[in-house]
């Protein structure tokens, strides 16, 4: 490729690297204190090899240590000064501590996306703007550093899990908000995390049921949609009338009804809506539950099928940086790689939203992993790719060179 067209003074991945900003990293640095006791493998070092790491797909620690020594005359824009040895990085994924890369990869969102505030929010928008999906994802390890969920197999090895629990504004399919816990950990832990304000959408699935939290986000003027259990209802009180236009979109019914647990005195009962729709494609009935009375019906259950958004982000995460092979066996090593696996998610992402042409983030995370340490504007290339193409002239057949055998 003519280095007159796309030349650039610094690789790719550099390139990745200075959507870091150095104020974040150096505040977090003195908040978590990563740097105490360290000579030459600081927090900075430690960063960009776990991220050299998921980039490459690396499987262990002598393939990065090797991988690195290759590109030993790039290692200075790279902002690497020390080599990198096999024990020193062993020892760092158990030490330092990570809590920094979780807290890292939070500060990158609100720096280059913001959080959402009450001037944001706006209830002309479409619902998409306001919505948000969460979930869980669950990461299975070979060993049992972490307790796995399920039941314990007869031979009495079980494996351990990670489970890592997501909330994604659906606008921008990346995650705002992050938790990882143990595999076991119920889903409604996340709930305490969650912090919304008027007039947002939040859409989940029956796995968070509770009713309290509900009833909070109600008076909150926070949107909520679900599945319903039929255990849940206690008390239709109102049938609403359904337009012929909302019967021919495949919404069956449209209640009113009290949920709660009959089977208990105690448990909290609110008041909900209850929305039957027939999939047309699978011609299974759903119920939908919500505590918005004004959306149409058919808006119910098209936010809560926007739910498959973030499954969507879950198999491109767990295709693109292969969360299978740990560089250590302890839960702060595992937990350090998938918060990188996250923060480079997010660089990748945020290279092709800025992109002023189309990318798919398949080609733009591949085009960065083929040629991470190659000496190209990313920019002007994902600008205009067929450049090079329009000036290039061949060379004429006497010049080029001839197999020896």
């Amino acid at each position: 490729m003519s280095k007159s067209t796309y030349f650039s003074g610094q690789p790719i991945f550099s390139q990745l690297l200075s959507l870091i900003p150095d104020h974040i990293v150096s505040k977090l640095i003195r908040q978590y204190q990563t740097d105490r006791y360290c000579k030459k493998f600081d927090t900075y070092h430690h960063l960009v090899t776990m991220l050299f790491t998921v980039i490459n797909q690396c499987t262990s620690i002598r393939e990065v240590v090797t991988g690195l020594q290759v590109a030993d005359g790039k290692r200075g824009h790279l902002g690497l000064v020390h080599d990198v040895r096999r024990s020193t990085l062993s020892d760092a994924n158990q030490r330092r501590t990570e809590s920094f890369f979780g807290a890292l990869f939070h500060e990158l969102y609100k720096y280059h996306y913001g959080l959402p505030d009450s001037r944001k929010i706006n209830h002309r928008q479409s619902y998409e703007k306001r919505l948000f999906i969460i979930d869980s994802t669950t990461i299975k390890l070979f060993h049992d550093v972490l307790q796995g969920a399920g039941m314990s197999p007869a031979n009495g090895k079980r494996k351990g899990g990670l489970k890592a629990h997501v909330m994604i504004k659906a606008s921008e399919n990346t995650p705002c908000l992050v938790s990882l816990t143990k595999a076991a950990a119920n889903d409604r832990v996340f709930l305490k995390e969650i912090s919304l304000i008027k007039g947002s959408i939040i859409t989940f699935d029956k796995g968070y049921a509770n009713f309290r939290r509900f009833d909070q986000w109600t008076k909150q003027g926070i949107t909520w949609v679900s599945r319903v259990l039929p255990r849940w209802i206690i008390n239709v009180y109102k049938d609403r009338a359904v337009s012929e236009q909302e019967l021919s979109s495949g919404v069956i019914s449209d209640q009113l009804v009290v949920l709660g647990d009959p089977k208990s005195s105690q448990t909290l009962k609110i008041k909900a809506r209850i929305i039957q729709f027939e999939d047309k494609e699978s011609g299974k009935i759903l119920e939908f539950v919500t505590n918005n009375t004004k959306f149409l019906p058919s808006k119910i259950a098209a936010i809560y099928k926007q739910r498959w958004q973030i499954e969507l982000l879950f198999k491109r995460i767990k295709q693109r940086y292969p969360l299978r092979y740990f560089l250590g066996e302890n839960e702060n090593a595992i937990k350090i790689q998938v918060w990188c696996a996250l923060i480079a998610d997010l660089l990748i992402k945020i290279i092709q939203d800025r992109a002023k042409r189309k990318w798919s983030y398949a080609n733009v995370s591949s085009i960065i992993r083929l040629h991470a340490l190659t000496y190209i504007d990313l920019k002007r290339f994902l600008e205009d790719p067929d450049r090079i193409l329009k000036n290039y002239d061949p060379p004429p057949e006497k010049y080029l060179q001839l197999k020896l055998f």
